[in-house]
C-alpha cells in the first residue's frame, strides 16, 4: 500500500521520530499522546520539591549515534548535548577511595588498551582480547560468550554494560551488546563520547520537534488517548479515541508509538516483551559552595548505592539500572544513601540539598535473549497499522538512539 497520511498514537521520541520522518517524506501527519506533555519516559518537569526543572531520568546518549544527530538535525535543534571531548570515563570506588578514567582513544585502532594509564587498573592489554567475541551477532546470553570475571569485567565493562542494556548484564543479551560496542567504543573513542542533555531532555530533543512539527502543520494533541481499533480483514478499519469510532481512509496509516503493554491491550495476538526492569534516579538541588577542581561530569561508582554520578549546572543526578533490589525502597532511605554517596565520591561535605526521587518500574524491557525474541518488526499482519517503540524489534536495547529509528 502506499500511504498520503499517517495517525500516529504516542508523543515519545519514537513517536515523534516517525512524526518527523514522515513529513520529510511528504505524508501528511496527525499525532495525539494521552499525556498531558510530550516525551513519553524522556520528559522534562519542574518538580516543585527541588524548584528545578528536571528530567525524569538521566538519559545518556553517545556521540556515535546516527539516529541521534539525524533526529536533531531534521528539527534544528540547537540546545546542546555535552560531554568530555575524548571518551574519558571516569570511575570511583567508593569503600577504598580509588579512582581511575578508562581513556579510549579517538581513532579506531584501540592502542588505548596498551596505554598502562589509559585502560583499567590491574588488567593488561591481552585481557582485552574476550572482547572481540561480544562483537557478534548470534544470540545468547553475555555469560556463555565471555567470562563476566576480571578487572576489565568488574571495573569497565559490567558498568557501562548495565547502563546500556538495564538489565544484569551476565543474563542479558550478547546480540543487543555486540549491536551496542558494535556501533561505539569498536568504532573507537570519537563514537563513544557520553553526552547528557543540557539543559533538558525536552530542549535537546522534544521542545525542538514539538516546533518543527507544529510549523509543518503537524501540531501534537495532547491528552486524547487511543482507546481501541477497529479491524477488517487484513486492515485497520477504525479509531476510537473516545468519542465513537471513526473510520480511517484508504490512504492513511496508523502508527501505534505507545508502551508495549499499552500496545499489546489494542492489538489481538500480539507478541510483546512482557518482563520489565526499573531504574531509579535521585536529583539534588547544588548545593552552596563550589565542587573541588577537576570534579568531572560523569563518574562510576562502586560499592555504594548510586551507580552514577551526573554533575549538572544547577543539580547533582544520581542513576541506578536493574534496580529492582532498591526500586520499593523508602523515598527518603534512597535520597540519604545516594547523597552519602555524592558526597563521599565529590569529596564534599555539605547538608542533604532540596532533593526529588524519580522512579521507573518499567523503564525498559529485560534485555535477555528471551525478552529480545519476543520484541515485534515494524510491520504487523495490517496492512496498514506499524509499530514504532524501543521495544519494537530495533536490533538496539531500550535506549534513546533505538527509539529515534
Amino acid at each position: 500500500m502506499s500511504f498520503a497520511r499517517a495517525t500516529i498514537a504516542g508523543a515519545g521520541l519514537a513517536g515523534l521520530s516517525a512524526a518527523v520522518a514522515l513529513r520529510q517524506a511528504g505524508i501528511a501527519v496527525t499525532i495525539a499522546d494521552g499525556a498531558a506533555q510530550a516525551g513519553g519516559r524522556c520528559r522534562s518537569y519542574h518538580d516543585p520539591q527541588l524548584g528545578l526543572l528536571i528530567d525524569n531520568g538521566n538519559h545518556l546518549v553517545l556521540s556515535g549515534n546516527p539516529a541521534v544527530a539525524r533526529f536533531r538535525a531534521a528539527i534544528g535543534a540547537t540546545s546542546p548535548l555535552t560531554g568530555p571531548d575524548h571518551a574519558d570515563f571516569a570511575f570511583c570506588d567508593l569503600a577504598t577511595d580509588e579512582r581511575w578514567t578508562v581513556r579510549i582513544n579517538d581513532g579506531p585502532l584501540a592502542w588505548w588498551v596498551f596505554a598502562r594509564n589509559r585502560r583499567v587498573p590491574g588488567s593488561r592489554a591481552r585481557d582485552y582480547l574476550p572482547l572481540a567475541r561480544l562483537l557478534g551477532r548470534r544470540e545468547e546470553r553475555i555469560d556463555a560468550r565471555i567470562a563476566t570475571r576480571g578487572p576489565v569485567w568488574d571495573r569497565f565493562l559490567e558498568p557501562v554494560l548495565l547502563a546500556a542494556l538495564n538489565t544484569a548484564p551476565g543474563e542479558s543479551s550478547a546480540r543487543l551488546a555486540g549491536a551496542v560496542l558494535r556501533e561505539t567504543v569498536a568504532k573507537g573513542g570519537r563514537a563513544m563520547r557520553p553526552r547528557i542533555a543540557e539543559p533538558s531532555l525536552a530542549a535537546a530533543f522534544v521542545d525542538p520537534a514539538l516546533d518543527w512539527l507544529a510549523a509543518q502543520g503537524s501540531a501534537v494533541a495532547l491528552g486524547r488517548r487511543l482507546r481501541g481499533i477497529g479491524f477488517a480483514d487484513d486492515l485497520v478499519a477504525t479509531l476510537d479515541w473516545g468519542d465513537g469510532p471513526q473510520p480511517v481512509a484508504d490512504d492513511e496509516a496508523v502508527i501505534l508509538a505507545l508502551p508495549a503493554w499499552a500496545t499489546a491491550a489494542l492489538v489481538p495476538g500480539l507478541t510483546i516483551p512482557d518482563e520489565h526492569r526499573a531504574i531509579v534516579n535521585g536529583h539534588f538541588a547544588l548545593p552552596t559552595g563550589s565542587l573541588p577542581a577537576g570534579t568531572p561530569a560523569m563518574l562510576g561508582l562502586f560499592g555504594g548505592t548510586a551507580e552514577w554520578v551526573f554533575v549538572l549546572p544547577d543539580r547533582i543526578s544520581v542513576t541506578v539500572s536493574a534496580a529492582e533490589h532498591v526500586v520499593d525502597h523508602d523515598r527518603e532511605t534512597l535520597a540519604t544513601a545516594f547523597w552519602a554517596d555524592i558526597c563521599t565520591a565529590l569529596r564534599i561535605d555539605a547538608p542533604m540539598p532540596r532533593w526529588q526521587i524519580v522512579k521507573e518500574k518499567r523503564a525498559t524491557f529485560a534485555a535477555t535473549p528471551e525478552q529480545n525474541a519476543k520484541r515485534p518488526p515494524a510491520r504487523t499482519r495490517w496492512r496498514n497499522l506499524f509499530l514504532a517503540g524501543d521495544w519494537t524489534d530495533t536490533g538496539l536495547p531500550a535506549t534513546i538512539e533505538g527509539a529515534l529509528r
